[in-house]
């Protein structure tokens, strides 16, 4: 099972929404995930396989967590376009 975290600046609100939106992705692909969202200063010491947030946090976080860049934190189309593969990878 892969650990996923989503992030956003307070972890309340976008990062939820890009939860779930992972969340269908993954149920649609066979990808058993379990998939939490938080705030980025949690997320930082948090361990799990991968990090989805948008560019301006990614690039804030250490070199050694693995981080999937997505363009939008609601448009299930752009979120799949951008990190479904990344997901795919590490789930194989």
């Amino acid at each position: 099972m892969l650990n996923i975290v989503t992030v956003c600046g307070n972890g309340i609100g976008s990062s939820l929404m890009l939860k779930m939106k992972i969340e269908e992705i993954c149920n649609e692909n066979g990808i058993d995930a379990n998939v939490e969202s938080c705030d980025f200063n949690s997320a930082k010491g948090r361990p799990c396989d991968l990090i989805v947030t948008v560019a301006e946090l990614a690039e804030q976080f250490d070199s050694n967590q693995k981080v999937a860049v997505t363009r939008s934190y609601i448009n299930k189309k752009k979120i799949k376009e951008d990190v479904l593969e990344t997901i795919k990878s590490l789930n194989s």
